[in-house]
């Protein structure tokens, strides 16, 4: 049992200040790892260096990428649906995405295992509000992709891992008024987590809050994500929760920590996110930790800066709310050491209990958490930790832990160009900050060409 953990408030907190906010104990060991000498690229065909060069170097101006849409539409009508599908297969579908095929997609895999690393599947379906769909069946056939997604991601060892975003599931309008009316007096015993249990387990529970086409989806949507969480357990793949929005975090939260307390009595097989760039992330993840120690399960975590900042702080503008997002980047850096730096002591003393992905391209949090590993002693491939990144990005540092030993995820994407690329179009928007931020890789991919190609400038990668 967990009952006596300690949370997040009062004095427990580490105190981090940007002076502070460094790599490890900044002894000579945490720069073990060098995630500049380019190594990463030389596995890569010239094509694949190029291509990456030619994307980073269009994602780093906001116009394009804010107009991506309206581009990618134009290109369509000018090559048609197979000219428009081939171009994507080489650029950039081919830079983010496994493949649409299994067969694609687990030959993506063993390129990654060759290099050390492991996949994170991705479906690419999810909802906002005002795109809910009329009856259950949209929702019935995310499930059979997510199904399906699992029979690819399982049977291996260690387990593997698959994101999933409830609003594939169950509707985003929905979740907004759970939301809602879990911030009210009674919200919380009508949507206590008991009662979310005994729906998952097949009772047909009455909320009075919810009118009964809504009752109905809500009971369906929890048996959704209940045959997910089931198969996922049998096939031994993690299931990382996505964040997405504040106006559905709340009610998405509930519904993780319902499907922890199904699932993880023995292991953490289901993971919820928690985004750094929130002022409050601090008393989130203390409340979902505290529930997890009271009921005496494992406790997942996948741990993000944020990727909404632009829409989050219009919303708040546009709705008179007060902006939920840090005051500035610093201020989320300190954010994210600080919940790290407890995560990794709770994981280190309740090894059990505590898993957590350390999921950012930040060079900085990487070194920071291995060194933190190695003051906890924390194994590189023990399971407690292990790091994250996207497929096509932040390969340098993806590589590099991968071959020194460490558990590292590359979030993988995978579906058909047209269901793949609109998803790829919002991440890009949401992630602009990120995308803008690679001068580092860029500077890497430039070295390996000049390298490769005996060009001016080149310099010479140590074998």
């Amino acid at each position: 049992m967990l009952r006596a953990a300690p949370t997040f408030r009062g004095p427990r907190w580490p105190q981090i200040t940007s002076r502070s906010l460094r790599v490890g104990d900044g002894s000579p060991r945490d720069l073990a790892l060098d995630f500049r000498d380019g190594r990463a690229f030389q596995v890569k065909s010239g094509w694949e260096l190029i291509r990456g060069l030619l994307i980073f170097r269009m994602c780093s101006f906001p116009t394009l990428v804010n107009n991506a849409e309206k581009l990618l539409c134009w290109s369509r009508r000018v090559l048609g649906r197979r000219g428009f599908e081939a171009v994507m297969r080489v650029t950039v579908y081919g830079q983010f995405v496994a493949g649409s095929s299994a067969a694609e997609v687990r030959d993506s895999e063993g390129r990654l295992r060759a290099l050390g690393m492991r996949a994170m599947l991705a479906v690419p379906i999810e909802e906002d509000l005002g795109q809910s769909r009329s009856g259950e069946g949209w929702y019935e056939g995310n499930e059979r992709a997510m199904l399906g997604c699992l029979d690819i991601s399982g049977g291996g060892e260690p387990p593997g891992m698959m994101q999933l975003k409830i609003t594939a599931l169950m509707s985003a309008e929905l979740c907004k008024k759970l939301t809602v009316r879990l911030k009210e007096p009674r919200g919380a015993e009508e949507l206590a987590i008991d009662r979310l249990l005994c729906v998952m387990d097949g009772e047909d529970l009455p909320f009075p809050s919810l009118t009964e086409l809504e009752r109905r989806h809500f009971l369906c949507s929890l048996r959704r994500l209940r045959d997910v969480g089931q198969y996922a357990v049998r096939r031994r793949v993690r299931i990382l929760v996505d964040a997405e929005y504040t106006y559905l975090n709340p009610a998405l939260s509930l519904v993780t920590m319902t499907m922890m307390a199904k699932f993880n009595s023995s292991q953490a097989w289901i993971w919820n996110t928690y985004q750094c760039y929130l002022k409050a992330v601090s008393e989130l993840i203390a409340a979902d930790i505290h529930t997890a120690a009271e009921r005496g399960v494992c406790f997942g975590v996948k741990l993000v800066r944020g990727a909404y900042m632009d829409k989050e702080r219009a919303s708040a503008l546009t709705q008179g709310r007060s902006d939920p997002i840090a005051e500035s980047w610093e201020a989320t850096n300190i954010s994210y050491q600080r919940v790290l730096d407890h995560l990794l002591e709770l994981s280190a003393k309740h090894r059990d209990k505590y898993r957590v992905i350390v999921a950012t391209h930040n060079e900085h949090s990487v070194q920071h958490t291995l060194g933190r590993m190695r003051e906890l002693n924390i194994e590189k491939d023990d399971g407690i930790v292990c790091f994250g990144q996207l497929m096509g990005m932040c390969d340098h540092v993806s590589v590099t832990l991968g071959m020194a030993g460490y558990m590292v995820y590359k979030s993988l994407p995978y579906g058909a160009v047209d269901t793949v690329i609109p998803y790829l179009v919002r991440r890009a928007q949401e992630n602009q900050a990120v995308l803008q931020g690679v001068r580092q890789e860029q500077q890497l991919l430039r070295r390996e060409l000049r390298r490769r190609f005996r060009l001016p400038g080149a310099r010479t990668t140590p074998s």
